[in-house]
């Protein structure tokens, strides 16, 4: 019985994909604590955005987002990703829909911009979900004080 455990155990471990050394599973409240703390540290006084991830499994990462208030971000496009966020702290307005203001290409699937024209803008706070489709302009434009996200992108499937 003890070798037929043991041989069981051995083949459950063999039966499972090895982890990828950028595969990351867990972060407890106090890695993500420490997270923002790394951010408020290491961000530069002209940076709009320090993004660190919090969880991967490819090709899923949920990314920590740091943003401040009074520098200018860009817009985005991602044209074959959504993209959900969660607010874990702080609160701003999120502008999605409209068009690009000098749409310019970054990478084969994503646009950038310095702002968007029209558009419907949203006030986040703690607490809030917002998903944004592909090929939806979205735009952090006014951010009161620090505003910390989670934000998970979202491939679909090639049709």
């Amino acid at each position: 019985m003890r070798a037929m455990l043991i041989g069981l155990a051995t083949v459950s471990v063999l039966a499972q994909p090895p982890a990828s050394p950028s595969t990351k599973l867990f972060a407890s409240a106090a890695d993500v604590s420490g997270m923002i703390a790394k951010a408020k540290a290491e961000r530069k006084a002209d940076q709009p955005n320090f993004v660190q991830p919090i969880l991967t499994l490819a090709p899923y990462t949920a990314n920590l987002e740091h943003r401040v208030g009074g520098v200018n971000a860009p817009a985005s496009v991602h044209e074959r990703e959504a993209e959900m966020f969660y607010v874990i702290d702080g609160s701003g307005t999120l502008v999605t829909g409209g068009k690009l203001k000098d749409e310019r290409r970054t990478n084969a699937d994503n646009l950038t911009g310095t702002g968007i024209d029209g558009g419907s803008s949203r006030r986040v706070a703690k607490g809030d979900f917002v998903m944004v489709p592909e090929n939806t302009p979205h735009w952090f434009n006014s951010i009161d004080g620090t505003l910390v996200l989670m934000s998970l992108h979202l491939p679909h499937a090639t049709k």
